[in-house]
């Protein structure tokens, strides 16, 4: 998994490897059952043996495997439930706002932050770090406002752990805390949208708030 940069990313993650753990143990106990069938009922290969007494049911291991699993899932549904509160709040008293607008075939960013504003346009690149770069200020709250004037496109940002999609007509929006990890961090298009979907390539660059502050004040009205 990439290493996330953001609080919301924290949690995805968490809820990523319990669900793993989880798993895993299921797999163990499910697998060692199999094993332990197969080693200790098997039929010998000359035994004239009869087949041991057949029942139509055992109500003590089939009330076991219903109850068990339908505990496991209730369990995963309180986590999955708490977390995804928790990701889609958005307060609307953010640090710094974005509007991204995902076109064919890249992004246009326009910050908003302190009464002032930054945009940055974009064109179709081979690699991210040619491409349009999204500043953004380490430990502030950010709130991404989308929007698209063709098709369907999606904003993904690998190391936030989350990603939406960018909808004609519809505002998506979502929320981030950004922890203090500075550097450059990698971004694309996650919706086939066309013929250059794969140069719809962007990159995030967290930074201080110092340096952020010289960055909005040096970019403010930059179209």
């Amino acid at each position: 998994m990439p290493v996330g940069i953001t609080k919301q990313a924290e949690t995805v993650q968490s809820l990523w490897n319990g669900s793993w753990i989880a798993a895993l143990a299921t797999g163990v106990v499910v697998w060692g059952l199999i094993l332990w069938s197969v080693a200790f009922h098997r039929k010998k290969k000359h035994s004239k043996e009869e087949l041991p007494p057949q029942v139509r049911y055992n109500l003590p291991i089939e009330i076991l495997y219903t109850v068990v699993p339908i505990i496991m899932v209730g369990v995963f549904f309180f986590f999955t439930a708490r977390d995804q509160d928790y990701v889609n709040v958005v307060s609307g008293t953010p640090d710094v706002k974005v509007k991204v607008e995902g076109f064919q075939w890249s992004w246009r960013f326009t910050s908003e932050y302190a009464g002032k504003t930054a945009q940055v346009v974009g064109t179709p690149v081979a690699d991210y770090l040619q491409g349009p770069q999204l500043v953004l200020p380490m430990g502030k709250k950010v709130e991404f406002d989308l929007n698209s004037p063709d098709v369907i496109h999606s904003f993904w940002v690998p190391a936030f752990l989350f990603k939406r999609d960018v909808i004609p007509g519809v505002t998506n929006k979502f929320e981030i805390e950004t922890l203090n990890k500075p550097g450059v961090f990698a971004g694309r298009c996650a919706e086939l949208c066309g013929v250059d979907h794969s140069r719809m390539l962007f990159s995030v660059k967290l930074v201080s708030p110092a340096e952020y502050d010289q960055y909005i004040a040096s970019q403010a009205g930059a179209q």
